[in-house]
């Protein structure tokens, strides 16, 4: 229903900041609710924020919170994640993921996915 493009990953020093964009085409985006995922090497995917359809509520994995900050501009449609105060342990693929209707932390509640984009950190 949607197809969702994402960039502005690359490599960035401990302490460091990045942001992320997901670009979306869709005549709706506005009823999406929005998330990022990531995925580290080894590892399943998890959750790291998400934010409502009209970006008035939000909510964030502990290992993020006071650190990332997801937003949205629904004119653009477009979401945002910037990160700051990055660590080795941010060092993944991140995903943006789609749902209509409220958001979710479940991964398994989303079944509009970007392809990922590679964040690490490292000295």
């Amino acid at each position: 229903q949607v197809q969702l493009v994402e960039s502005g990953g690359g490599l960035v020093q401990p302490g460091g900041a990045l942001r992320l964009s997901c670009a979306a085409s869709g005549r709706t985006f506005s009823s999406y609710a929005m998330a990022w995922f990531r995925q580290a090497s080894g590892r399943e995917r998890e959750f790291v924020t998400a934010i409502t359809g009209s970006g008035g509520s939000t909510r964030y994995a502990d290992s993020v919170l006071g650190r990332f900050t997801i937003s949205r501009d629904n004119a653009k449609n477009t979401v945002y994640l910037q990160m700051n105060s990055l660590k080795p342990e941010d060092t993944a693929v991140y995903y943006c993921a789609a749902r209509g209707g409220g958001y979710s932390a479940r991964e398994s509640m989303y079944d509009n996915w970007g392809q990922g984009t590679q964040v690490t950190v490292s000295p």
